[in-house]
């Protein structure tokens, strides 16, 4: 025997559901439809009543040159690459940049061209251009427009009033400038504005500009907040800058000209100790300069009074080594005062060591006090630039204060030794010069007195050429500065970043199909009533004998009265399923029950008796639900007499059967509703009356009241021979069909089984076959009628649907196109 393959029954299984589960939602797909278009339509007006974003950004090299001085006394750094980028970053961030960048655009004043829509900024569009005097009084943030009138006179007028009815610029600007006709090139001023416009497109003559100043304090502070920065890459130093604008241009020339800022303020930066050295030398030959000219005029005056033309060759040598004697101590006293200002320098305990000047300018060699001085100062300069956009609680400015403390200490330390060296020297110098002097003193008195204003003419002579040496130097290496950072990639295109466009409309496609479909989902997860076969199999555990469906006819005599539709044929169906059920009895008792009222148990036993006569089977239908009768309202009689009259005595079983207009058709009305309809049903003459029926009739049809709100159909379930449980679709409750299922299980009741009713079209399947007693097939598969003959009715039925769905499409390409 071949092995049943149980995984491949499990991926079936699985396959099955999942289209089932697709079929069963997809069914709301017109709603998903509306949903989508909602959301379209809407997103596409807030795209269009929306300014648009862009990002536009560059990207510049920082260079940092760290000395290896600083990596030694900065011991965290000795390994690292001294990159330190964030000090850069915030440099780029502060306020005072950001306010020289905005000196280089034009952003104080801005332009925009009033629509319908939105207000469009300009820019560099703009037709006019607004020259403002901000060390006036100034009206700000308050809109006004200008009107070209022609190519010399234009007029402001406030602005147009919103849709509240109020204008900003008659509650705060400057009224008196309204309503007057000016000359382009005009100075515009009172005491709260002061202005001139200028106007540079002549070819826009009849436009309306709405005008706005911004402060520039204010701009500064926004424009250093909006700024985004960086790193390129971890390994690198390369920072990207980027900006959030409506305006692309805007942004890319604010972009721009925050990195051109930054390279100009490095360049200052390293130009201000050649500035200052220049501003020393000048500051000393000053001073030279006029000694230099009263030595000269001296000498000359004494040479002409005391007609002299020569020193004696004999005494020129000595007066040469005294003239280079000198010089050597004028330098080293001029390298003296450089270090004891130096050492005061150290005992300010100063934190700004902008203003030292380099060793290297002074002429002094020593190559460890230059890296030390030059370490100083560039530590100095980095805290200096650091303050700008931080406090001096900073971490980074911490950091920095200890490295110029320890460089501090080192350099201390060496210009105590230099001094105390250069002592020394000075020392021996004055030994060799006094030796030398009296010597000089055997000289003739007027020789001796022309070659001491010589030496004296000759040291400021050689020490003003000392000078005008190092003043050139100090420009040359001042001219051949540049700074060490370069801008990489200037700012030019923008990237729209709001409102993302593609990605809002694919949104709206979400949204537009998750809200119907996630309302549908939880409505469902909240609905606890039976919705479809499948759920009847799981919550319904009696065999299943028909479905009956949605009657729309507006009548409960479907099968007598529509013999032709759908309802009428799955009423037929049921009946060929009750024809293999108790096939021994020559006369079948049939019993209708639910769980609660308005299932269609009244419908259901009506029209299978119904359905029955057309058989040609003699049939009675008996209205035994003594509580709510309705049998007889569908016939079109009142409950006078009936069952109830029976059952206590008044009257015949003959007397309550009534014939109807079908033949082989008769009913049992209910009668008056007695005060004890449980005790009625359960008397002898509840049995004797259905021997009678049985007698005298084929099929005997007994509608009951609801099993799950009264006793007695319990009871009376045991004298039929089937018992009809109806369930109706999104009406009956999962819980309700506890009961029956318990005494189904435990076989308190036999002979029972389903009827599946109130079956909407609802546009998916039901997969699966349903079989009943002996497994006959009773329900064609997918819930649809096979049957040739009735598919007129059928066929109706489908035009009708195609049709509602064709308009429906209609309407929905309709609303697009609209």
């Amino acid at each position: 025997m071949e092995k049943l393959d149980l995984s491949q029954l499990d991926n079936e299984e699985k396959a099955l559901e999942i289209r089932y589960v697709v079929a069963k939602y997809i069914r709301y797909w017109p709603w998903y439809v509306l949903f989508i278009f909602v959301f379209f339509v809407a997103t596409f007006l807030f795209h269009r009543y929306t300014v648009d974003e862009y990002e536009v950004s560059g990207s510049m090299v920082i260079k940092t040159n760290t000395s290896p001085e600083a990596k030694i006394f900065d011991r965290s750094n000795i390994f690292s690459t001294g990159l330190n980028l964030q000090n850069d970053i915030l440099r780029l961030k502060s306020k005072n940049l950001a306010q020289e960048a905005l000196e280089k655009v034009h952003f104080d004043v801005e332009y925009y061209a009033k629509t319908n829509i939105k207000d469009i900024e300009l820019y560099d569009r703009s037709p006019i251009r607004i020259e403002v005097d901000w060390d006036h009084f100034q009206i700000t943030d308050t809109p006004f427009e200008v009107q070209i009138l022609s190519d010399e006179n234009f007029k402001l007028v406030p602005e147009s009033d919103d849709i509240f009815g109020l204008s900003s610029a008659n509650a705060a600007g400057d009224e008196s400038i309204f309503d007057k006709t000016y000359m382009f090139g005009e100075e515009i001023s009172t005491a709260r504005s002061k202005f001139t416009v200028h106007l540079v497109n002549p070819g826009r003559l009849g436009e309306s500009v709405l005008v706005k100043f911004i402060n520039p304090l204010e701009l500064a502070s926004e424009y250093a907040n909006k700024v985004y920065i960086n790193l390129a890459n971890e390994y690198g130093s390369v920072l990207n800058l980027s900006l959030t604008t409506k305006v692309v241009e805007k942004g890319s020339d604010y972009i721009n000209a925050l990195m051109l800022s930054y390279i100009e303020y490095d360049l200052r930066e390293k130009n201000q100790i050649q500035e200052n050295t220049l501003a020393f030398i000048e500051e000393q030959l000053g001073f030279l300069e006029d000694s230099l000219k009263n030595k000269e005029q001296e000498l000359q005056e004494f040479k002409v009074e005391n007609k002299l033309l020569d020193v004696s060759a004999e005494f020129s040598n000595i007066l040469g080594k005294m003239n280079t004697l000198d010089e050597s101590r004028v330098e080293l006293e001029y390298q003296l005062n450089y270090f004891l200002q130096i050492k005061q320098y150290m005992e300010s305990k100063s934190k700004d060591f902008s203003n030292v000047i380099a060793p290297s300018v002074i002429g002094v060699p020593d190559p460890l006090l230059n890296g030390l001085i030059s370490t100083l100062v560039n530590l100095s300069q980095e805290r200096r630039e650091l303050l700008a956009s931080v406090n001096e609680k900073h971490p980074e400015v911490i950091k920095i204060d200890v490295q110029m403390e320890e460089v501090q200490g080192a350099l201390e330390e060496n210009i105590l030794n230099l001094i105390d060296n250069t002592q020394q020297r000075m020392n021996s110098l004055d030994k060799d010069i006094a030796l030398y002097d009296a010597q000089f003193s055997t000289l003739p008195e007027s020789e001796s007195q022309y070659s001491g204003i010589f030496r004296e003419f000759k040291l400021r002579e050689s020490l003003y050429t000392y000078l005008l040496e190092k003043r050139a130097e100090a420009g040359i290496a001042m001219a051949s500065n540049v700074s060490d950072n370069s801008i990489l990639d200037p700012a030019k295109k923008g990237t729209l970043v709001f409102p993302k466009k593609q990605q809002n409309y694919g949104l709206a496609i979400v949204l537009g199909f998750l809200i119907p479909f996630g309302f549908i989902v939880v409505r469902d997860l909240f609905d606890d009533t039976i919705k479809d076969q499948r759920d009847l199999k799981k919550h319904f555990m009696i065999p299943q004998l028909g479905v009956i469906g949605f009657s729309e006819k507006g009548t409960n005599k479907v099968v007598l009265d529509h013999p032709k539709s759908a309802v009428a044929e799955s009423f037929r169906s049921l009946r060929s399923a009750i024809t293999y059920l108790a096939s021994g009895k020559q006369s079948k008792k049939i019993l209708v029950t639910s769980s609660v009222s308005g299932e269609g148990k009244t419908f259901t036993s009506l029209n299978l008796a119904s359905a029955m006569a057309l058989g040609s089977k003699r049939t009675v239908v008996v209205g035994g639900d003594l509580r709510r009768p309705k049998l007889a309202s569908y016939f079109g009689e009142e409950e006078k007499v009936g069952l109830s009259t029976y059952l206590i005595g008044k009257v015949d079983a003959k007397e309550i059967i009534r014939p109807t207009m079908q033949d082989n058709l008769w009913y049992v009305p209910s009668g008056v509703i007695p005060p004890n309809p449980a005790e009625l049903l359960q008397t002898p003459r509840m049995k004797t009356f259905l021997a009678f029926l049985e007698d005298n009739f084929d099929i005997v049809v007994f509608d009951t009241p609801p099993m799950g709100l009264v006793s007695e159909t319990i009871d009376l379930m045991r004298l039929f021979d089937i018992n009809l449980y109806v369930v109706r679709q999104s009406y009956t409750v999962k819980d309700h069909l506890v009961m029956i299922n318990d005494l189904f299980n435990n076989k308190q009741v036999v002979n029972v089984y389903g009827v599946f009713n109130g079956i909407v079209n609802s546009g998916y399947h039901y997969e699966g076959y349903n079989y009943g007693y002996g497994n006959t097939y009773l329900y064609s598969q997918n819930n649809k009628y096979m049957y040739n003959y009735y598919g007129d009715d059928l066929d109706a039925k489908r035009k009708k649907i195609k049709k509602r769905d064709w308009n429906i499409l209609a309407k929905i390409k309709k609303a697009f196109k609209a």
